[in-house]
C-alpha cells in the first residue's frame, strides 16, 4: 500500500517558485513523486490506479483512471491501494496560468473552487487524449521554445475546458466520523498557514469563519467538532499558532514588529502588540534580543 500526501516539502518546490510550473510523469516509484507544500499552488493529475482520495470533509474511492484538480486552500491526501500507479501531473500558481488573463480567478473556475467537485472517471478515448497532453507538455516543458510558457498553458487550458465537458464522480462518500474529520482537516490547514515567508502577504486565514468558509462548511459544525474532538475551541487553536509564529518572528527574523505584526494579519501595530500582551503578558519586544 502506497500513501501519497500534499503536505511534504519536495526538491525541485525552488522549481515551481521560480517558474511557477511544473510538470512530470507519475509512476509506481513513490520516491519519484513530487509533493509540494506550499499555499499557493493548483493540481491538475491524471491516475490510473486502486485508490482513496480525501477530500475535505469527503472521500471518493476510485478503481481505473481519473483526473483531479486541487486548489491551494483545500487540503487533500491521496492513498494508492493497488501495488502499481501511474499517471502525469502538473503543478502552477495561479500567477503562472493567468499571467495575460483578466478574467474569474481560479478560485471561481468549476474546476477550482471551494464546495466544487475535482475528481472525473476516465474512458479509454479521454485517458488516451489527456495522456497525449501531458506527455506533450512534458516534451515541450525541456526545450528552449521562447513561448513555451504560453505553450504551456494553452495545454492546461484545453485539460480545464475538456474536463468541463465531462461529468464528475458521484461516488464521494461521507466519512463515519464527520467531527473527526473536519478537525483534521482544520487543524491541517491551520499548519499550511505557517511558517510565514513573507511581511508583505498578511495571513489569510485569520478566524474561525475564514477558515469554515475555505472548508465548505458552516462555521457552528467547525467550531462543535474541533471543541468535541479537541476538548478546545476554534478560535484558541487559532490564536496559539499566531502567537507561537509571532514568537519565532521576533527571535528569529530582523523584520520590524510592525512588519511581523501586519504579516500575522494586523493592520495596526497598536492592534498586534495590544493582542500579543493579552495573551502573553508581555509586549512583543520583549523578546527581541
Amino acid at each position: 500500500m502506497n500513501n501519497q500526501t500534499e503536505t511534504q516539502n519536495c526538491d525541485f518546490t525552488s522549481d515551481l517558485k521560480l517558474k511557477g510550473f511544473k510538470v512530470y510523469q507519475i509512476n509506481g516509484d513513490q520516491s519519484k513523486i513530487p509533493v509540494y507544500s506550499r499555499r499557493d499552488f493548483y493540481k491538475i493529475c491524471i491516475n490510473t490506479s486502486k485508490s482513496v482520495i480525501q477530500y475535505a470533509d469527503r472521500g471518493i474511492e476510485t478503481d481505473g483512471t481519473i483526473l483531479f484538480f486541487g486548489n491551494p486552500i483545500i487540503p487533500y491526501s491521496w492513498e494508492t491501494l493497488s501495488e502499481g500507479y501511474e499517471g502525469y501531473a502538473c503543478v502552477f500558481t495561479e500567477e503562472f496560468l493567468k499571467a495575460k488573463d483578466r478574467s474569474e480567478t481560479l478560485h471561481e473556475s468549476p474546476l477550482f473552487k471551494i464546495g466544487g467537485t475535482p475528481i472525473f472517471s476516465l474512458n479509454a478515448e479521454q485517458k488516451l487524449f489527456i495522456d497525449s497532453l501531458f506527455q506533450k507538455m512534458i516534451k515541450e516543458y525541456e526545450t528552449d521554445y521562447v513561448f513555451k510558457d504560453d505553450l504551456m498553458r494553452n495545454y492546461v487550458n484545453l485539460i480545464i475546458h475538456e474536463s468541463m465537458k465531462m461529468q464528475p464522480s458521484e461516488n464521494f462518500f461521507k466519512h463515519k466520523n464527520a467531527s473527526s474529520r473536519i478537525t483534521s482537516l482544520f487543524l491541517e490547514l491551520l499548519e499550511r498557514q505557517f511558517p510565514i515567508e513573507t511581511k508583505n502577504e498578511p495571513l489569510a486565514l485569520k478566524t474561525p469563519q475564514d477558515y469554515a468558509q475555505s472548508l465548505a462548511v458552516h462555521v457552528n459544525h467547525l467550531n462543535r467538532s474541533v471543541k468535541e474532538v479537541t476538548g478546545k475551541p476554534t478560535t484558541a487553536h487559532i490564536t496559539e499558532r499566531i502567537i507561537n509564529e509571532a514568537k519565532a518572528l521576533l527571535q528569529h527574523t530582523d523584520w520590524s514588529i510592525s512588519d511581523i505584526g501586519y504579516s500575522l494579519g494586523f493592520e495596526y501595530p497598536s492592534y498586534f502588540n495590544n493582542y500579543f500582551k493579552r495573551l502573553t503578558g508581555t509586549v512583543p519586544k520583549s523578546l527581541r534580543m
